[in-house]
């Protein structure tokens, strides 16, 4: 349990199993109503992905989700949930670089927190750009979208639409055959994830050193 701004929060934060972690990332779940939790498959995957490269991966359950204290906030109060356990990984590794990522209702939460968190690098899995809000930009630093061809609740053309409407900077990855879930396609999108990331630990990581 971390401390959060409405209660405590349940989080489960995995190592990797061969030395002291080189960067840490935060995952969010997608939406609370909608059976969402730290659990699910997509951020279990995002969150393995990161430990192969050398990360502490914390996961996390929005209030009012599992044992997380308080009650789900439409999203406002989740931004706040990710600042603060955000805020717990810093304290514990003040020297690893923080990245955030998030898959749909999470990955929407993660891009509004990365002003206040202010992260490394950001990772989203079939983000609703819809709940950014009108205007929403994207935040200027490295950034992998990830989205399914297929995605049936999130339209790539309507995605893409957006992304055109934003400074450059976002690396959109379409993974063939993926839904909004990634039935199937898993191994598929943490592979991209450990393409686009691997060099940004690594090249952090040795910075540390010198």
């Amino acid at each position: 349990m971390i401390p959060g701004p409405a209660g405590s929060l349940e989080a489960l934060l995995e190592m990797p199993e061969s030395a002291a972690p080189t960067a840490v990332v935060l995952i969010c779940h997608p939406h609370p109503l909608h059976g969402g939790a730290m659990t699910n498959k997509v951020v279990y995957t995002l969150a393995r992905g990161f430990v192969a490269l050398g990360a502490a991966a914390l996961r996390f359950n929005f209030r009012g989700v599992g044992a997380s204290q308080g009650a789900h906030d439409a999203g406002v109060g989740e931004i706040e949930d990710a600042i603060a356990a955000a805020a717990c990984l810093r304290a514990r590794w003040p020297e690893c670089p923080l990245y955030l990522g998030g898959f749909s209702f999470g990955a929407a939460v993660a891009v509004r927190a990365a002003a206040t968190i202010r992260p490394s690098g950001l990772v989203t899995v079939a983000l609703p750009f819809e709940r950014l809000g009108v205007g929403a930009t994207a935040p200027d630093l490295p950034w992998l979208l990830l989205h399914g061809s297929e995605d049936e609740l999130i339209g790539l053309d309507a995605l893409i639409e957006w992304l055109n409407q934003q400074p450059p900077g976002p690396e959109l990855e379409v993974v063939a055959g993926a839904d909004h879930f990634f039935h199937g396609k898993l191994s598929e999108l943490r592979a991209d994830v450990e393409a686009f990331f691997g060099p940004l630990i690594a090249r952090g990581a040795r910075a540390e050193q010198v």
